[in-house]
């Protein structure tokens, strides 16, 4: 009998730029998981631990990280578009070159980022590119 995969063992295994669609990761220990740039859309990770996952060139459209816990994550060069990361956890995390974004569903646009209570104390913000975001800029100190 075979032991079923975890969701962190299963998201390592998949292929560059595989994509995930629909999946529900909601409260799951996700830590430290590394994955091969993966396309995530309308993938729930709410309130998922993310601490140290390394999502480096990873694209999320419409998933919800609201409250993740993605403290010293690496999301260098991630895309972010139309993601909600209200009071997500940023803390020491790697943005550097990431893209947040409006997903362009109509005039007006109704596919904006949410960061609104996101903590970003530490965060590398090096050449973060953000658009139409809501709750952007963080301030000085990292927060809103």
């Amino acid at each position: 009998m075979t032991t079923p995969l975890t969701a962190r063992q299963r998201l390592a295994e998949l292929h560059r730029y595989a994509a995930v669609t629909g999946e529900d990761f909601t409260d799951q220990n996700l830590a430290s998981t590394r994955t091969a740039q993966l396309r995530f859309s309308r993938c729930t990770f709410k309130g998922a631990d993310l601490r140290h996952a390394t999502l480096d060139g990873g694209s999320f459209k419409f998933c919800d990280l609201s409250g993740a816990d993605l403290r010293g994550a690496s999301l260098r060069g991630a895309v972010l578009a139309g993601c909600d990361l209200r009071d997500a956890d940023l803390r020491d995390a790697d943005l550097t070159d990431a893209i947040l974004s409006s997903v362009n569903t109509g005039i007006p646009s109704l596919g904006p980022t949410d960061v609104t209570g996101a903590r970003f104390e530490g965060a590398s913000l090096r050449n973060v590119q953000a658009e139409d975001v809501t709750g952007w800029p963080p301030g000085p100190d990292g927060n809103r």
